[in-house]
């Protein structure tokens, strides 16, 4: 569906269109779009993870034991902390493609940190039907963050870190695969085996 804006006047009327249908989606899905605790939780989490380090026993886990019995109504979501690269999104869809061939579920893929805003509230205040892979890896280029006594790399870190641990928190099956530098999208690739 797309709206087309008749002006500057008519954005009000696109505005109302919008937060109507989140309304209404929200409702469908039995979330409140408008209420993220636990999106507001996983930041907290965060927030600890920059002033206390990484908890002590936040385990990767495996990707062979998170998919084992998955089934519908079950999903897959893959959250992606890693750089927007065209071959990551290729080799994400061949993984998801043979998830959906094998396990016959629903998949979904974002890029984190910005996934906690788009999908993060239903992925730990939803339905409790799904299971969550992390995807992670050592960047080489980093910067300081300015004004803070971390680097961009260390808060996506610790984003990742405290989803994790906010996934887990509320029982949800959570696991992490940490991507080796250099080729991103044929370690994806090799996931494949995995599934």
């Amino acid at each position: 569906l797309s709206l087309t804006a008749k002006g500057a006047e008519d954005l009000g009327r696109i505005f109302f269109f919008a937060e109507f249908a989140t309304a209404v989606a929200g409702w469908v899905l039995e979330i409140n779009p408008f209420d993220q605790p636990n999106v507001q939780e996983a930041k907290d989490n965060t927030a600890k993870v920059l002033e206390e380090g990484t908890p002590e026993g936040l385990a990767d886990g495996s990707l062979i034991d998170l998919l084992d019995g998955l089934a519908a109504p079950g999903y897959l979501a893959v959250m992606g902390y890693l750089p927007y690269d065209s071959a990551v999104d290729a080799a994400i869809a061949e993984l998801r493609a043979a998830v959906i061939a094998k396990h016959g579920v629903a998949t979904t893929w974002g890029y984190g940190p910005r996934f906690l805003h788009s999908t993060g509230q239903f992925h730990k205040g939803g339905p409790a039907d799904g299971r969550f892979l992390q995807l992670v890896h050592d960047a080489e280029d980093d910067l300081d963050v300015p004004g803070q006594p971390y680097s961009f790399r260390t808060l996506i870190d610790a984003q990742a870190d405290g989803d994790l641990q906010t996934l887990r928190s509320h029982g949800l099956p959570a696991a992490r695969v940490r991507l080796p530098a250099g080729d991103l999208a044929g370690a994806i690739s090799n996931l494949k085996a995995s599934v």
